[in-house]
């Protein structure tokens, strides 16, 4: 006798990595990234996501955009910002399956999706079915690797800017020799 197997168990679970991006995905400036002349992708970047991707990887950028809240750039400019991200990314053979951000800033009260919370990564999770046992969060703040902590998720702490290039040895479980 079989027993009853939902269609989200018969959906094979993936893995992911969750990028942080300002200082992760794009040069973190010391300030906030919204004017697209500010945008650049750090060096190593495509590289080392088109690596993750050979090795069976899903993308989701996780992100946390107070200037909003503090009224520096609006949701359009940052969604401008995200487009040209996907674009630039997907025109080198990456794509990303979500970005989420958190508009919100913490002398303007509490909230549930500013990392160091983990609602945003739950919510990629349950959305793209991923296995967090299976899956790393990159972020230069103690807050990204907070945030993958507490939704089960691996967190990879780099240093602001750093290369990626520099961790997919980790990710994928091959070791240089």
């Amino acid at each position: 006798m079989e027993a009853n197997v939902s269609p989200q168990e018969e959906r094979q679970k993936c893995k992911a990595v969750f990028l942080d991006r300002d200082g992760v995905i794009n040069r973190e400036p010391g300030d906030f990234v919204f004017e697209q002349e500010d945008f650049k992708l750090n060096g190593g970047l495509i590289e080392a996501l088109l690596k993750l991707k050979e090795a069976g990887f899903i993308f989701v950028v996780i992100t946390n955009q107070s200037g909003i809240a503090l009224g520096r750039y609006s949701h359009e400019q940052a969604g401008k910002i995200h487009s040209i991200l996907k674009e630039q990314l997907s025109a080198a053979g990456v794509d990303i399956a979500e970005i989420y951000y958190c508009p919100h800033h913490p002398s303007r009260g509490k909230c549930l999706c500013r990392k160091p919370g983990s609602l945003m990564v739950e919510k990629a999770i349950g959305r793209f079915n991923i296995d967090p046992s299976l899956s790393f969060m990159i972020g230069d703040r103690e807050r990204d690797t907070e945030a993958a902590s507490a939704a089960g998720v691996r967190g990879i702490l780099i240093k602001t800017n750093e290369s990626l290039l520099n961790y997919v040895n980790i990710i994928t479980g091959k070791q240089s020799h």
